[in-house]
């Protein structure tokens, strides 16, 4: 079960047609609201975090959890 801090980060992954292995960046207010829900999505194995600071891309896990999250 995804937390709506969770479905929030997704749903701005689907927002810009995002594909497993493509790097999406969070960057300033946004990075920083989203800190806690990025890392569980990490730990649940749905994101990965880039080298780059705020840079997440999806798994095949997190873009199936994508898919079917609400809007």
């Amino acid at each position: 079960m995804l937390t709506e801090g969770e479905k929030k980060v997704l749903r701005t992954f689907r927002q810009y047609l995002m594909d497993p292995g493509r790097m999406l960046c969070f960057t300033g207010p946004m990075l920083a609201t989203h800190k806690n829900s990025l890392s569980k999505l990490v730990k649940r194995e749905y994101l990965v975090p880039e080298t780059f600071k705020g840079a997440y891309s999806l798994t095949n896990a997190g873009f199936q959890a994508m898919r079917t999250c609400g809007k």
